[in-house]
């Protein structure tokens, strides 16, 4: 799945080498964390939110007929806020 989701975001977004993806795995249901580079976010949200709901419905395609569910999650780091360690 990561590789599936890495293919289609890297095609979209102008930082194709900023695209950082984590798969948390459990049992039944997949979270993918997906970061791109800030001013790649709207590129992947889309208008109205259609790209990523496009995003969002292949990835439940292909996982359902892997028996599992999946979650994509659009990570954005906060420039302007410290880190808590």
């Amino acid at each position: 799945m990561k590789e599936f989701v890495a293919y289609i975001v890297k095609n979209l977004v102008d930082h194709p080498d900023k695209v950082k993806i984590n798969e948390i795995g459990g049992t039944q249901t997949l979270i993918i964390e997906l970061s791109v580079e800030k001013s790649d976010i709207g590129k992947i949200i889309g208008k109205k939110g259609k790209t990523i709901n496009a995003i969002r419905t292949l990835l439940m395609s292909v996982a359902s007929r892997n028996g599992i569910r999946v979650n994509l999650e659009i990570l954005e780091e906060d420039a302007g806020a410290p880190k808590v360690e």
